[in-house]
């Protein structure tokens, strides 16, 4: 799993209501999200504007796996934005986020201390301003491995450096992620 989809599955944990699951009550929403056009849908989706018709007329009710796979993709990222906007707000001003991250952490240190990668678990809370930097990383189209770096730092500030208070000038680099969750 990647930072990217694990933040994104974070905001969607704030939403109250479900998601739309029927294929029909997808495409209507996704034709209402680009102003009634079934064109633009199409595009998106890869299919023709004739199918995508078929849906909203609920002619069509299954769809192929990868079809049905995109669809939900596509509703997901764009349902309830206003309540993915507040947890986003909530999370860089007050809250922060809680991490639980399986990975190999390496690291360089100073001199005679030992830099060997070793795979680690951790569970911890991120204060508000490190949310903020990996929610604003995230939006503006962070690649993967830039939302790794802020992470890496993030933990190496919170857990490895203590905020300050031990491991002066250790730089944490996180890699093999084997599995990462993060929660509001």
């Amino acid at each position: 799993m990647t930072i990217d989809a694990a933040l994104h599955g974070a905001l969607q944990g704030a939403f109250t209501r479900p998601v739309p699951k029927s294929a029909g009550a997808q495409v209507r929403y996704l034709v209402k999200q680009h102003q009634g056009s079934t064109r633009a849908v199409a595009a998106l989706l890869g299919v023709s504007q004739r199918t995508i018709e078929r849906y909203v007329r609920d002619q069509i009710k299954r769809p192929r796996v990868e079809l049905a796979e995109k669809m939900t993709a596509e509703v997901r990222r764009r349902w309830q934005p206003q309540v993915r906007a507040r947890a986003r707000k909530a999370a860089s001003t007050s809250e922060g986020l809680m991490i639980d991250i399986r990975a190999r952490f390496g690291f360089t240190a100073a001199p005679g201390s030992t830099d060997d990668a070793r795979l680690r678990h951790l569970t911890l809370a991120l204060p508000p301003h490190h949310a903020a930097r990996l929610l604003d990383a995230q939006a503006t189209g962070a690649t993967d491995r830039e939302l790794q770096r802020a992470t890496a730092g993030a933990l190496g500030e919170v857990y490895f450096r203590d905020g300050g208070h031990r491991a002066h000038g250790l730089d944490v680099e996180l890699t093999d992620i084997e599995r990462v969750e993060f929660e509001l």
